[in-house]
């Protein structure tokens, strides 16, 4: 099992190609259209609030995007972090949280950290506690600012809540937690966990297969599968089969991102052999636990790259100019991939020890935090830790 697991102290080629995502890339126009055998019902839903999240930024028609890579050496611009898994950058602020103390830390310009709140209901043991943080603005929330979303463990199963967001930077708070779902399996390992507003303006969330395999392929579940909701938790029009599930056969998914043409990107941890990266499709089967890593079976959707578990167990997952850029935990690394091209390099091997999660910075920056003190890592004094790096064609 690779999930949080082991350190791999044997540095790796930082640069290969995999023909798997330029055929990937190449099928994208079928994709779309592609689903699993599932009947499709149609469903009267909820409509979408107005609100919409924050785009990280707008992108010209007919630009022409190049592919950037890191510049120069990561510099830490905050530590004294204790098991970070979520970077949250909202339109002032940045917000993190901490999975076993239940903390949402508030990120200062000094480099210092702050206590925004603490979430209730938190229950954490093994890979779960509090996970992915998003953002929604919307102007009608408590405040007139937005909503801060968060998915954790509780003492019975995963959920997702929602907070208004109140003060302003270096006093950022949160309110009183509306719940949006609630039902997601949990378990000592394979919780899943990130959130994401998509381009259309609803919720997906990543959720693991928490242990039991057969959740994966269980379209009456919720393990194992990607999740796609109005900001209320509620069924949208468009869903592949009539409910919450938007994808399927995951083992235990960690990192979702957008490219510029609205396409899903996801991180998936495999089991002994091969992790994956996925651009995910309505209804799309990813084939856990039938097939992990390229099977080449019809029925399943392969990954358009994949790696051994040693060098990657990939967890968050960012996009700039359409570059792709995943933290690896026991692979110790952040991986770059390039879709134009399928070429894929690691940056970082061993530097920093295990890494969660990575976002866009500001200023053509890329930010990324260590998981070093969550009991799988060797810690060092000041640990856990929070890195930019600049990036550029």
């Amino acid at each position: 099992m690779t999930d949080d697991r082991g350190r791999d102290r044997t540095l790796r080629p930082t640069g290969r190609r995999n023909l798997a995502l330029l055929a990937a890339l190449l099928l994208a126009a079928a994709l779309a259209g592609c689903s699993a055998s599932a009947p499709r019902p149609s469903v009267a839903t909820e409509t979408p609030a107005q609100a919409r999240p924050t785009p990280s930024r707008s992108v010209p028609p007919n630009a022409v995007l190049l592919p950037v890579h890191p510049v120069g050496d990561p510099v830490v611009i905050a530590s004294g972090l204790d098991a970070p898994w979520s970077i949250l950058r909202l339109p002032a602020g940045t917000l993190i949280s901490e999975r076993d103390t239940a903390l949402v830390r508030e990120f200062l310009p000094d480099g210092s950290l702050r206590d925004a709140a603490k979430v209730p209901g938190v229950r954490p043991g093994g890979e779960g506690g509090l996970l992915g943080l998003a953002f929604l603005a919307d102007a009608a929330a408590p405040g007139g600012t937005g909503w801060v979303y968060a998915y954790f463990t509780a003492a019975d199963d995963n959920e997702i809540v929602r907070m208004p967001l109140s003060g302003t930077p270096g006093g950022l708070g949160l309110g009183s937690a509306e719940p949006v779902l609630s039902g997601i399996p949990k378990a000592g390992n394979h919780d899943g966990g990130r959130l994401g507003f998509g381009p259309d303006g609803l919720l997906y969330a990543t959720a693991g297969d928490a242990g039991n395999t057969a959740n994966a392929q269980d379209l009456g579940s919720l393990g194992g599968k990607i999740l796609r909701m109005t900001p209320t938790g509620q069924v949208p029009a468009g869903n592949p089969f009539g409910t919450l599930i938007y994808s399927f056969g995951h083992r235990n998914p960690q990192g979702i991102a957008w490219d510029s043409r609205g396409r899903l990107w996801a991180s998936e941890f495999g089991q002994n052999t091969w992790d994956e990266l996925n651009l995910i499709v309505p209804g799309g089967n990813y084939g856990w636990p039938v097939v992990e890593g390229a099977a080449g079976n019809p029925d399943y959707r392969d990954p358009a790259e994949q790696w051994r578990t040693s060098e990657a167990s990939p967890s968050g997952l960012a996009i700039v100019n359409d570059t792709l850029f995943l933290a690896a935990l026991r692979g110790e690394r952040i991986w770059r991939i390039d879709p134009s091209t399928g070429e894929t390099s690691a940056w970082f091997v061993n530097s920093f020890g295990r890494l969660r999660d990575v976002v866009s910075g500001p200023d053509g920056t890329l930010w990324f935090v260590s998981n070093n003190t969550d009991g799988r890592g060797d810690p060092s004094p000041g640990d856990d830790r929070l890195y930019q790096v600049r990036v550029a064609p």
